[in-house]
């Protein structure tokens, strides 16, 4: 039989009952897996057990976003890497919502189970990975600070609540400098998107056309200061498009970095989770051919190609 590590956080969303991971080992062992099941007691737990698995075939997240950032971190730390998957069972599961799972976590690993290996691309942050976003600015911290009990009572309305209310609070500008396609930019911006996804912040389609493989990330600028101008960029999501709308500067690209020109910290919100560094420049790179076992569902729209690549 084939070795499969399942690592669960029973924090995500309202958590996983145990005869829901009995009915999951049965089914991986009707797949010919030999499952171990590593439940996360700690933040960082998840990245620790990855590091210090023996080699198995495939790896399945079951959390939140932030918990599929630690697998893969930890497998970035490896020298030999290991096959990634992610089923959702957070708040907002961005990834699991682009990827085509439903909220049924035992159709949902059905569907993994019969997917297909894909090699898709990941960006890093000075060295630091990140599987779909990196935000700093307004309403990105969001994410983090919702309270989770908040989250636990109201799903994913709890963001909207902690929304409205920084929408409320004051909108800083930050001095920034970044270089991008070999052209340097300075100005005051009141926050920053850095992405591989076309769902974000639960927002589906909100970019209209992302390929996963295609070396390129998105990046999103916004230099409005007023409510009601940042609110109009953000009505363009339901409307048109956010990247056509007056304020906000758009870039495809596989070439970028930032300098904060000031004091304090930087505090970035990477893949949901608070992403804390006193650098005050960030360089984004892209790491290709990380392979992952996805749905078939949004694999034709997704990626560039759509043979197997397993």
């Amino acid at each position: 039989m084939k070795k499969c590590a399942v690592i669960y956080n029973p924090n995500s969303g309202k958590g996983i009952h145990e005869k829901v991971l009995v009915k999951l080992e049965k089914i991986l062992n009707e797949h010919d897996y030999d499952a171990t099941i590593y439940k996360t007691k700690y933040k960082g737990h998840a990245k620790e057990i990855v590091e210090s698995l023996e080699l198995v075939d495939l790896v399945i997240s079951i959390g939140g976003d932030g918990t599929f950032n630690e697998i893969m971190t930890g497998n970035f730390n490896r020298k030999r890497k290991l096959l990634l998957s992610h089923i959702p069972v957070g708040t907002a599961n961005d990834l699991g919502a682009m990827y085509g799972y439903g909220k049924n976590l035992i159709r949902n690993l059905k569907l993994l189970l019969n997917g297909t290996v894909k090699q898709v691309d990941i960006c890093t942050i000075n060295d630091q990975p990140f599987t779909y976003s990196a935000g700093t600015g307004k309403f990105v911290n969001i994410s983090y600070e919702t309270p989770r009990e908040l989250k636990k009572k109201y799903g994913y309305l709890a963001y909207l609540i902690e929304a409205v209310k920084d929408f409320r609070g004051p909108t800083k500008l930050y001095d920034i400098t970044y270089k991008i396609d070999d052209k340097t930019i300075n100005g005051k911006f009141s926050f920053l998107l850095i992405s591989n996804a076309n769902r974000i912040a639960g927002i589906q389609n909100f970019y209209k056309d992302v390929k996963l493989d295609d070396s390129k990330v998105e990046i999103l600028l916004c230099d409005a200061y007023a409510k009601k101008d940042i609110a109009k960029g953000f009505y363009k999501l339901k409307t048109s498009d956010i990247t056509k709308a007056p304020g906000f500067y758009f870039y495809k690209t596989d070439k970028f970095s930032i300098t904060f020109n000031e004091e304090n910290p930087i505090k970035w919100s990477l893949d949901g989770e608070k992403f804390e560094n006193e650098d005050k420049t960030f360089e984004i790179k892209i790491v290709k051919n990380i392979k992952l076992l996805i749905p078939n569902k949004n694999i034709k729209k997704l990626f560039l190609e759509e043979e197997n690549e397993d």
